[in-house]
């Protein structure tokens, strides 16, 4: 009997991680010095290079890609923990960023409940969000966030119901095909 190995190290994945300890680092740097915009740039083109190797080398695998989410979360994290206490946002802002937050919470919830995995859904609009958001921190010397944060928010809200609306139908064409 062949046993199949799965190389869960491969070059993708090494990048993946270099993702999660640049932001790791970054919770050690002062917000917007020099060494945070480094970490911060190394983590952001680390999510774009990952994927790119992984799908051009053929090492794509469901743990690449379980792994590429959690770094997406941990690279979400650090940042707004590093980022948040030093930016004036209005409550309207806030509040509207944790609506966008619930949704995707709600998205993330039934998509495991349904499908008993972590999903997420890889549309265009979703990675223009990603690139709005990473290019936020950049903006924030010479931009007020005032007028920034509500472009984001109004890309990421449309992002956040299409995605609701990919969940709901996954939902309901499971439902549906149980019905046959």
């Amino acid at each position: 009997m062949e046993i199949k190995t799965i190389a869960v190290i491969n070059l993708p994945n090494g990048i993946t991680l270099l993702r999660i300890l640049c932001s790791l680092t970054l919770l050690f740097c002062m917000p917007l010095s020099l060494p945070f915009y480094l970490l911060y740039t190394a983590a952001g083109l680390s999510d774009i290079f990952d994927g790119l190797i992984a799908r051009k080398t053929n090492t794509a695998s469901k743990f690449g890609a379980k792994l590429d989410t959690f770094a997406d979360i941990v690279f979400a994290a650090v940042t707004l923990i590093k980022l948040l206490p030093i930016l004036e946002l209005p409550v309207w802002i806030i509040i509207w960023v944790g609506v966008i937050a619930l949704i995707k919470l709600v998205d993330i919830v039934v998509g495991f409940v349904r499908r008993h995995t972590l999903t997420a859904v890889h549309s265009v609009i979703n990675k223009v969000t990603g690139a709005l958001l990473f290019m936020l921190p950049f903006t924030i010397p010479i931009i007020n966030i005032r007028y920034t944060a509500p472009i984001v928010c109004v890309v990421a809200t449309v992002a956040a119901i299409l995605e609701s609306r990919a969940v709901i139908i996954d939902v309901q064409n499971k439902i549906h095909d149980r019905m046959k």
